[in-house]
């Protein structure tokens, strides 16, 4: 079998798997007593350390190892998390992400872990205390002595029984399994990795023989045998077992005192003789360190009430690649150019059949294209969650302490928007971890908790998502940044005289800003948030800030929801079409000449009370096919850019219709005010206005 076939899904599981590990890791390292989370790493990092070794991956299976071996005195509570355990298991989590994107473009996965490696091993001997005290700590040290020396006795030692005796007493049901596999199976290790994902699913695997190392590097010949403690019923368990492909037979029998001491000496008998078999074909293996720990585990739930039988529940969801979601789009949005056109001829041609058969058709792509845009739809979650770890390193090396709080990560964006917002986002944490959150001790000093907090926020509004980002620093220096703008000639003096808080704010997003004293590898280089705006505004968004100097900043990022179908305004100019998203448009109108005032050159008027710009779209777009200015009255549309408002003068209303959003492509970049460009129904070509791009 071609394991190429697999690697997409071992891509895919192993970055869910390492962001587990990394938000888990987190956790544990704010509240390190807390041996749940620790159950759930290892966890993690065993199912890794399985499909690694499975997909030939060495490299991978053996970092995870070592930081298993590590984990699995942790949760035994034999050892004790410190700053040296969570940095060495944090960098060997970076090793692993870098393996898997080595394996992404193409490589082997292989990286010189070494020295993570010889830190892990010498945390898991207990020599990495030697430095800190005379002693090594004793739990550490006899964990390695017993994990050094397995005793290759009896199949089940006196904890095991003991951990099973209880189970049988408190009313669980207790199994030994017999598994073989058939004589054709070529991924051995694969196989067996699914009986035991479905055991654990189903109860706690107290014991195996072989050893679980063994049987992950196919190093036993067809059979294998397991101890379980199952919520399950015996038939269920059969089921299970023999639904997995390649599973020959399956034997369970249900254990009580009087078999369980009987099986014992039997079992061990077999178990003796299938290591021999094992280790005349294979190096001997290294030593597991796991199997305790699954035994520490069952015995504490031996002393909970029965699960009531009830199996794990089956996920229903499933890995589609992105290609054919794209493909997707694509083929639905030529069936709505289709369905813009067939709604025009029927209104033409006035028949009544052909009248309500364009209307259901219409009623069905509607809900079609809703579904269709949901599935591009991904939580901001996924951006969000590769955040906390970034927090904790940059705070750690910047000698704060700073808290960041996530709220609203359910919030979904389109999956092309996601792709592209990640690096913005990172730019602006950054910046607010530098130079928004101050050190403890001027902290301290200004009244503040030691803590600062930053606070990073997803929602949703009208046809927008809303991406905030604020901290409770010191606020913007509007003084030094005036001083800074008008040094590097970004304004004059007499400019900055005249800008408002809100404009000065915005001097930060000036290419090659920087009010860093000292270049950093974190900032003080200028590129940062010029970065931010001009990805932003590449995603038809745009970016805000609000400061309160010695209280702290908030930048605020707005984001259309899709990229690829939105509603808009189809209008005319002269004999030329162009479309503006309704997302933008407060309102039409009609506007007499009369009512325009020039303000200091510029054109405005009046609207609800306030005065408002007035832009000629005809002028910006250099239109020679309609001319407002000989008209008594001329149409307008209200838009919208944040706070501001301006109103645009157009020839003609169309009416509104959904339309598919089509690149300009490489040729026809930066034209002034205009995004993209769309198929109309009378397969004419209309270009997309950005609002945005009217107001200044």
């Amino acid at each position: 079998m071609d394991m190429s076939d697999y690697l997409s899904m071992f891509i895919d599981e192993s970055n869910d798997h390492l962001q587990s590990l990394n938000e888990n890791l987190l956790q544990l390292e704010g509240n390190p007593e807390d041996l749940t989370i620790v159950q759930n790493i290892f966890r993690s990092a065993h199912t890794l350390k399985g499909m690694s070794a499975t997909m030939g991956f060495e490299d991978l299976a053996s970092l995870t190892h070592e930081m298993e071996n590590v984990l699995d005195l942790v949760r035994n509570s034999k050892l004790k998390m410190d700053s040296f355990i969570f940095d060495t298991l944090f960098k060997g989590l970076d090793a692993l992400e870098g393996m898997v994107q080595d394996i992404i473009g193409g490589g082997t996965g292989q990286a010189d872990v070494s020295a993570i490696i010889a830190s892990l091993q010498s945390i898991f001997k207990g020599e990495h205390l030697k430095n800190e005290q005379a002693s090594p700590a004793p739990a550490a040290a006899g964990a390695s002595a017993a994990a050094g020396g397995q005793a290759e006795t009896a199949l089940l030692d006196e904890f095991q029984t003991s951990v099973l005796l209880q189970s049988i007493e408190a009313g669980h049901s207790v199994f030994y399994t017999q598994v073989a596999l058939r004589e054709d199976c070529i991924l051995k290790a694969a196989r067996a990795y699914m009986v035991f994902d479905f055991l654990e699913r189903s109860g706690e695997v107290v014991k195996s023989q072989p050893s679980v190392q063994e049987i992950e590097q196919e190093k036993f010949d067809r059979s294998f045998v397991v101890f379980t403690i199952s919520s399950v019923s015996q038939e269920q368990l059969e089921q299970g077992i023999a639904a997995v492909s390649e599973v020959e037979s399956v034997v369970v029998t249900p254990l009580d005192r009087e078999t369980l001491g009987q099986l014992g000496i039997m079992a061990g008998q077999q178990a003796g003789e299938q290591t021999a078999a094992a280790s005349a074909s294979a190096p001997a293996a290294a030593p597991a360190g796991g199997e305790a720990a699954k035994e520490e585990k069952a015995a504490a739930r031996a002393q909970k009430p029965a699960a009531g039988g009830q199996a794990a529940p089956v996920s229903r969801t499933i890995r589609v690649d992105i290609e054919r979601l794209d493909g997707l789009m694509n083929l639905f949005s030529e069936l709505l150019i289709d369905r813009v056109r067939l709604e025009q001829l029927a209104s033409e041609l006035k028949n009544n059949d052909l009248i309500e058969t364009v209307e259901h058709m219409s009623r069905v792509s509607s809900d079609l294209q809703n579904l269709v845009l949901k599935l591009r739809m991904v939580p901001v979650e996924s951006v969000f969650n590769r955040f906390p770890r970034m927090v904790r390193d940059i705070a750690k090396s910047l000698d704060k302490k700073i808290d960041l709080v996530i709220t609203g990560a359910e919030t979904e964006l389109d999956r092309t928007v996601i792709d592209e917002i990640g690096d913005p986002l990172v730019h602006l944490l950054r910046n607010s971890l530098d130079h928004g959150v101050e050190p403890v001790a001027d902290r301290i000093a200004a009244g503040k908790s030691e803590t600062g907090t930053v606070h990073l926020r997803a929602f949703h509004s009208g046809n927008h998502v809303f991406i905030e980002i604020e901290d409770d620093g010191r606020g913007i220096n509007k003084e030094k940044v005036k001083q800074i703008a008008i040094k590097n000639g970004v304004v004059t003096a007499d400019e900055a005289k005249r800008l408002t808080e809100q404009e000065i704010n915005m001097l930060i997003f000036a290419p090659g800003f920087s009010t860093a004293d000292k270049v950093s590898d974190i900032s003080g280089r200028g590129v940062g948030l010029d970065v931010v705006k001009t990805k932003i505004a590449s995603l038809g968004g745009h970016v805000t800030v609000h400061s309160a100097e010695g209280k702290g900043s908030c930048f605020s990022i707005q984001l259309p929801l899709t990229l690829s179908i939105i509603s808009a305004m189809l209008i005319k100019l002269g004999d030329e079409k162009y479309a503006i998203p309704l997302s933008s448009i407060v309102e039409t109108g009609i506007m007499r000449q009369e009512q325009i005032r020039t303000v200091h050159g510029a054109r405005m008027m009046d609207f609800r009370g306030s005065v408002i710009p007035v832009v000629s779209l005809s002028q910006v777009l250099d239109s020679t096919s309609f001319d407002e200015s000989g008209e008594p009255e001329t149409e307008i549309l209200v838009i919208r850019k944040g706070d501001k408002l301006a109103a645009v003068t157009v020839d003609e209303f169309i009416g509104q219709s959904d339309i598919v959003l089509k690149s300009l492509g490489k040729y026809l970049t930066n034209i002034e005010a205009v995004s993209g460009a769309t198929i109309l129904g009378d397969g004419q070509v209309a270009l997309i206005i950005d609002p945005n791009a009217l107001i200044k």
